[in-house]
């Protein structure tokens, strides 16, 4: 099954290079290209196969979302030349993600049902059912690690560490905030419930910038509408659009990403399967159906798509 699984792309200005768990960074100066590889990871570890079109997806979907919220905060983006390309601003990260959520579920609900009543300094109430809509989203940072696990952190404790100065972190909050209220409405539109999802966020120029992907699968957590509540009543699973059916995948066969735990095989219909669930979210959050980028000379494509439009970008004074 073939699939982006990397880059090694070399480009004549070419100032640095990053790999992230998914994307291939390259940076020119105080711009970077960003590459959508088909790579996926889960509890923080990149999994051994690539899943064919879904680097093409959240590289859409990011574009898309960035695009719908550019009036509530400006954003790194630039320019999307290629489906896994996107040319933007070289924004200094802040060392937070800001998570916020509006029901009960993922990691939020393992630390619930281990019985914790507080995440990340907000107290939660008892008698909370896995999936149930919170009183009010909340938000629930974490530390944004260079290498390892991010960790749980409270607004008290990110103050405090200096990792980011309270005027900035009230600006953060509020733009959390609006974002996922867009967000909210967006996937309404299309059938969907926007159960949490993830901000990054940095500085340019002097001013805060919303950095990274938005609302993909691999940030957010989606449920669909038809049926929620009877689900919930029923004490059902309820059908959800996320990566979450890969981590509960992984548990069931004993990963979590500790040491000594071994990454269960990753069969052709396990990797066709996760391929299917990205399209699938692609298709229901735009209504469109999801035209697949030929993978014969991918590579060279993107390049091309690359090399023709970063300069041009360097030029842009937005």
């Amino acid at each position: 099954m073939e699939a982006i699984k990397e880059t090694n792309f070399s480009f004549a200005g070419q100032t640095g290079f990053y790999k992230g768990k998914v994307r291939d960074v390259y940076y020119f100066n105080d711009k970077i290209a960003v590459v959508a590889t088909d790579r996926i990871s889960a509890f923080d570890v990149v999994l051994p196969r690539a899943i064919p079109y879904k680097g093409q997806v959240l590289n859409q979907i990011a574009s898309i979302n960035l695009s719908a919220t550019a009036d509530i905060v400006p954003n790194w983006v630039i320019a999307t030349p290629d489906p896994n390309v996107t040319i933007g601003h070289n924004c200094e990260p802040y060392k937070v993600e800001m998570v916020i959520r509006g029901y009960l579920a993922g990691h939020a609900w393992r630390e619930y049902k281990a019985g914790k009543r507080s995440v990340c300094g907000v107290t939660l109430p008892d008698g909370l059912r896995e999936n149930d809509k919170l009183p009010e989203p909340i938000i629930t940072p974490t530390t944004k690690a260079d290498a390892g696990h991010d960790e749980d952190i409270s607004r008290e404790e990110i103050l405090a560490k200096g990792l980011v100065s309270e005027e900035d972190y009230l600006k953060l909050e509020r733009y959390t905030q609006a974002l996922f209220a867009r967000g909210t409405a967006l996937a309404a539109a299309q059938g969907l419930i926007l159960v949490d999802t993830k901000y990054e966020f940095g500085k340019y120029a002097g001013e805060v910038y919303l950095i990274d992907e938005i609302h993909t699968p691999d940030s957010s957590r989606y449920f669909y509408s038809e049926g929620y509540a009877e689900r919930q009543q029923k004490n059902e699973p309820q059908r959800q659009l996320s990566k979450e059916f890969v981590r509960q995948w992984l548990i069931e066969n004993g990963f979590q990403g500790k040491d000594g735990q071994i990454i269960p095989e990753m069969t052709d219909e396990v990797v066709a399967g996760i391929s299917g669930r990205y399209i699938e979210l692609y298709e229901v959050f735009t209504g469109k159906p999801f035209v697949k980028q030929d993978y014969d000379n991918a590579l060279a494509r993107i390049e091309e798509h690359l090399t023709e439009n970063i300069f041009s970008a360097k030029d842009y004074n937005i």
